[in-house]
């Protein structure tokens, strides 16, 4: 199993988050991808290569066009006013639909793309965020060309952003860019697994109205965690996608035992669709040591999640997503990859 890296990645830092009511230090840190990096190395699983540019198009086949350019030039305007502190948005569009009119001003248009507060944008953000979804495109392409598994080190993260909207420290959605690679590939029914601690919100969003996409996630109760607004058992897709999205909410304070039932809920529900690929948004902010999460699962427990997975019996690409305990993450991350690889 290959990884793609790249050190762009490391322009997207310096930013904050509002959270918990107070304005924070970002947890969304370089030193995450840094050190899968190193720790895939260490693991022998394979050679770290660095993804091919692509240019747009594979992000437009599922980013609103607009949404990319406000991306591309936010900085440019926030610091046109003089700004040198990250762009933050302060007001939503909750409660009034989806607005038509992108406001002129940088703040309005910075509320108007975003969901939430945890997306500051700083000088390299487009940077990092673009070539975060090279590294998935470069690795999906791997798939296509044969390779049985490949991982994709995505920083910053992508499962929270929609079609139109970042969130959640993520700004373009890593894993449903491969998923569409994938389809247009030839692989006629993709399945997406999400093992992050949240709810894949962007990635069910981007998917909903689609029976080619069958969608899983098992994450926090959106009762009490984010995203808050989705992720219920109720929510199972729409026209086209009606039934091909699987919601597995757990409470607070879930262990391996059940965490490993749900997944192999959502590895079955997969095996039904015949999916002939597999996007893993692997995040690994489950760990019991997360300092923004509920879950206890140890690093260990992450050797058996990878397991698991191979059931799935087809390509998979894992994408990296959360983790936010940096001292642990890359042998969590890399724990699953093991753990798929010896079966």
């Amino acid at each position: 199993m290959d990884a793609w890296f790249t050190a762009h990645h490391a322009a997207h830092h310096g930013h904050g988050e509002l959270i918990g009511g107070r304005l924070v230090s970002g947890f969304e840190l370089p030193v995450r991808a840094d050190s899968v990096r190193s720790a895939f190395i260490a693991s022998g699983l394979g050679a770290v290569q660095a993804p091919n540019d692509t240019g747009l198009a594979p992000i437009l086949a599922v980013h609103d066009a607009r949404y990319v350019d406000f991306l591309q030039g936010a900085w440019v305007r926030w610091a046109a006013l003089g700004h040198t502190h990250p762009a933050l948005g302060m007001v939503w569009h909750a409660g009034l639909g989806t607005p038509q009119t992108e406001p002129r001003h940088i703040e309005g248009a910075l509320g108007y793309w975003s969901l939430d507060a945890g997306c500051a944008i700083v000088a390299g953000t487009w940077q990092a965020a673009y070539w975060s979804a090279q590294c998935a495109i470069s690795a999906a392409q791997a798939l296509l060309a044969g390779a049985p598994s490949a991982f994709a080190i995505c920083r910053p993260p992508g499962h929270h952003a929609t079609a139109r909207a970042m969130g959640g420290y993520c700004y373009l959605n890593n894993a449903a860019i491969a998923v569409q690679l994938l389809r247009a590939g030839g692989v006629p029914r993709v399945g997406v697994v999400d093992i992050d601690y949240h709810h894949g919100n962007g990635t069910q969003a981007i998917f909903w109205q689609r029976g080619d996409v069958f969608v899983t996630s098992l994450h926090a109760d959106p009762h009490d965690d984010y995203p808050y607004l989705s992720g219920h058992a109720d929510e199972v897709g729409e026209g086209a996608g009606a039934g091909f999205n699987l919601n597995l909410p757990l409470p607070a304070g879930t262990t391996a035992p059940a965490y490993l039932a749900a997944l192999d809920v959502a590895i079955d529900a997969t095996l039904a669709q015949g999916c002939g690929a597999v996007v893993v948004s692997l995040g690994v902010d489950t760990f019991a040591l997360d300092p923004i999460s509920k879950f206890r699962l140890a690093s260990a427990d992450y050797l058996a999640i990878g397991a698991r997975l191979r059931r799935l019996g087809v390509p998979v690409l894992f994408v990296f997503e959360g983790g936010y305990a940096t001292d642990e993450v890359g042998l969590n991350a890399v724990n699953v990859l093991l753990g798929f690889d010896r079966g």
